[in-house]
């Protein structure tokens, strides 16, 4: 797998959210006997890049898969930090020319990059991640669910807290992390009305740092420690380790989201204090989308992942969590309820 670094690499304050050496190679790399054979893929990673622990490391499983069962080339490329939608758009320009095919845009943030280049090359399919804005005849628009696998997390804190309060930080004010948001805060009110929920967004658009800096998320999160939440669930991104860490050493309980973070080597040290994660197939999207295209019938349009489908889910890899058995009811009855129309989850707060 070719892989290239981002211009300016993201630091990472602490020393115990290093990341792990798969995420800071070399500036290139090429998978042993990979050759072009299979076809070739690519990904254009979000703000964080590959070792967040989270989104980005998602969708690099996705990639690592097909490679591995499809025998395609990968390629990954980095973003430069503080980067404009021109960068995108060369980013882009420059993988499709390359003939990888398909392109895959991780994040809402590459939409008017991929709006601007998807018809310069009509016959390379370009995978959208998390934004429906911009479509197309070769765009793919692979977008999830996250207010209904939040909603169950809300139902988890709900159940767990004993202060009745708990917390919500976002990494930037976006209507799709507001879904995340909503989902939450409905989940927690429609167990416990008297549970307080704590909500805090790291930064506003057009400042995305708040997805990269993990000092912004530590410091978020002792806040609404001292504030007296004991459960506080992150959907930040790289900046979402900084607030498992500084909950985890506090002895308080961290949502994770979008991986299993419970299961990333990355933050194996706070592993125990982690009760769930909120995940999205992020993998599961790039890998069906790159299959898509070497079947020769490339997905197109809106293609969503929810709940029913297993698209979101609350995992359950903490065995403390799994022995909660009032908890893991009250989860599934409220899957139940989603999967059957019965709850209806809010988009939006």
């Amino acid at each position: 797998m070719r892989r290239i670094t981002r211009i300016a690499t993201v630091g990472i304050a602490s020393a115990a959210l290093a990341l792990s050496a798969t995420a800071c190679g070399s500036e290139s790399s090429t998978s042993a006997g990979s050759d072009d054979k299979g076809g070739k893929a690519a990904i254009a990673y979000d703000i964080g890049g590959r070792g967040d622990q989270s989104f980005n490391d998602a969708a690099y499983a996705g990639l690592e898969k097909a490679e591995k069962e499809l025998d395609i080339k990968g390629t990954e490329q980095e973003p430069s930090e503080g980067e404009g939608d021109p960068d995108k758009v060369q980013r882009l320009t420059a993988l499709a020319r390359a003939g990888n095919n398909p392109v895959i845009g991780v994040g809402f943030a590459y939409a008017p990059a991929i709006a601007e280049v998807a018809p310069k090359f009509p016959k390379t399919t370009f995978g959208l991640i998390d934004d429906t804005s911009k479509t197309g005849p070769n765009i793919a628009n692979l977008v999830f669910n996250e207010e209904q696998g939040s909603y169950l997390a809300g139902v988890a804190a709900a159940k767990v807290t004993k202060s009745k309060t708990v917390g919500f930080i976002g990494g930037v004010e976006t209507p799709l992390i507001k879904k995340f948001e909503a989902g939450f805060v409905q989940g927690v009110k429609d167990t416990d009305k008297n549970v307080n929920v704590k909500v805090q967004y790291l930064t506003q658009p057009p400042d995305f740092g708040g997805f990269s800096k993990p000092d912004l998320g530590k410091a978020a999160a002792q806040g609404q420690l001292d504030a007296g939440a004991d459960v506080i669930y992150a959907a930040a991104g790289l900046a979402g380790a900084g607030s498992i860490e500084a909950t985890a050493k506090a002895k308080k309980w961290a949502i994770g989201v979008d991986s299993d973070q419970y299961n990333q080597k990355g933050l194996a040290a706070y592993k125990d204090q982690i009760l769930t994660s909120v995940t999205k197939n992020v993998s599961g999207a790039v890998f069906n989308l790159i299959k898509s295209v070497k079947d020769g019938k490339p997905q197109t349009g809106e293609v969503r992942y929810g709940l029913q489908d297993d698209g979101v889910a609350l995992s359950r890899s903490n065995p403390a969590f799994t022995k909660m058995t009032d908890v893991i009811t009250a989860v599934d009855k409220a899957k139940a309820g989603i999967t059957a129309g019965t709850i209806k989850v809010q988009t939006a707060p």
